[in-house]
């Protein structure tokens, strides 16, 4: 049962074959209402599923058109969210259905079956175990996460990630890289946050020397390295509005032009973005450009915060202690049940951060709720009592922090090389108590 796909852009073209084919069905797709037009008069497929706004005839018109000489035909329309009276008038020519843009794949696969009359059961997307290397999801929203971003993964449409601060969203970029044709090649990571909007454009696009102050050499720029593989920018809602037309003209013509210099340079790359913003709102604001967020936002997945998929809480707890430096440590009971009840608003960087503290102030192989930050003991305080049973049923007094901080205050130091303020923030404490405490134990 073969599906015409028509859509201007090859990434789509390319995700909704590689969705559809993975489905078990046949999939052949072309570039214009037009090329649509000329096959409707030879062959005839089972359904079309055509882009709305395209160059040349648009997909109402194709829709139009097919209905004088094949008026059972199904089609299926997709839409941005500016166009929905257009999706209205595709439902008066008899669409079976629209779609808007970003697209949910499962959303696209039901409308597709349901219109062909293909009702057999669906079989879960299983990742393989090979893929999943690295990688630690035990909740089923984290799961699904993994799932959507395998399957999209061997196409080359652009992905937005978004979901809070801390929620492993590189991970997941990381992850698609991997299983993705462009696997062999280092994957490009910017942060749009970390550079200065005045240096942003040449870190991307590059420079020719002398283009500006400072620019002593000629620099390739980002979008070049990336030549052949994939380009992650991250924190994408901070990129300043003054440079979103070059990033938006990058991604429709995969072409740049360097600073101080006049010609285009063709560069082929794969965009995964991530944000914590929500960009709706950001555009709404005036800051960020609209055109560029549906560019962006081919495929969006969100990664949900860690409060959301707790199963995940206490397999990372141990992943990072058993990433630390060749020492054999592990939770007690007490300071599992601690990790799983705090909610964790600083997400995965929080729990990882967490443990990086409790390693460095355990003097033996258990991690105690002593060892962890303040806030996070509080969480299970009422739970707690001042004896601990250990994994072995055991019960040992604990050692109040009180009594051992003049040890871990000088682990800590060593730590970080000396850094009070780093200390103070394994610790727990604030920089001005650090150093109090240090004066009260002799500690210079």
């Amino acid at each position: 049962m073969q599906i015409l796909i028509v859509d201007d852009e090859v990434r789509y073209r390319e995700l909704y074959m590689h969705v559809l084919e993975a489905a078990g069905f046949m999939a052949r797709a072309v570039a214009s209402a037009e090329e649509a037009i000329a096959i409707l008069r030879t062959q005839l497929p089972a359904m079309v599923v055509s882009d709305v706004r395209m160059p040349g005839a648009s997909g109402i018109e194709l829709l139009r058109r097919a209905r004088k000489e094949h008026p059972g035909l199904p089609f299926l329309l997709v839409t941005a969210y500016a166009d929905v009276r257009d999706a209205v008038s595709a439902m008066r020519l008899g669409a079976v259905d629209y779609l808007s843009k970003p697209v949910d794949l499962d959303e696209l696969l039901a409308a597709v079956r349901d219109a062909v009359g293909v009702y057999d059961e669906v079989k879960e997307l299983t990742v393989p175990s090979e893929a999943l290397r690295g990688i630690v999801a035990e909740s089923p929203a984290m799961r699904n996460v993994l799932r959507e971003a395998y399957r999209v993964a061997q196409s080359d449409a652009n992905i937005l990630l978004t979901g809070e601060s801390g929620t492993g969203k590189e991970v997941v970029a990381r992850f698609i890289h991997q299983n993705s044709p462009r696997r062999d090649k280092t994957m490009i990571v910017v942060n749009c946050a970390s550079i200065p909007g005045a240096l942003l454009a040449g870190e991307l696009f590059g420079h020719e020397k002398g283009a500006f102050t400072g620019a002593v050499t000629k620099r390739l720029g980002l979008f070049r390295e990336a030549e052949g593989s994939t380009l992650f920018l991250d924190e994408i809602g901070d990129m300043p509005i003054e440079l979103q037309p070059a990033l938006l003209r990058a991604i429709e013509a995969s072409s740049i032009t360097p600073l101080g210099g006049g010609k285009e340079i063709k560069v082929d790359y794969r965009l995964l973005a991530a944000t914590n913003r929500a960009l709706l709102e950001e555009v709404e604001a005036g800051r960020f450009r609209q055109d560029l967020y549906y560019r962006l936002n081919v495929i969006a997945i969100e990664i949900p915060p860690l409060r959301e998929r707790t199963e995940d809480v206490l397999p990372l707890a141990r992943h990072f202690l058993a990433t630390r430096r060749n020492e054999d440590k592990r939770l007690s009971r007490a300071a599992a049940q601690a990790l799983a009840a705090h909610p964790w608003p600083g997400n995965v960087r929080e729990l990882s951060n967490a443990i990086e503290r409790a390693w460095l102030l355990s003097q033996t192989d258990v991690i105690l709720p002593e060892h962890l930050p303040p806030v996070v003991r509080m969480a299970a305080s009422r739970s707690l009592s001042g004896a601990i049973e250990t994994d072995s049923g055991v019960h040992l007094d604990v050692q109040t922090l009180e009594a051992s901080e003049a040890d871990s205050i000088r682990r800590a130091l060593e730590q970080t090389e000396g850094n009070r303020t780093r200390a103070a923030d394994l610790l727990g404490i604030t920089r001005r108590g650090l150093i109090y405490k240090m004066k009260r134990l002799g500690i210079t």
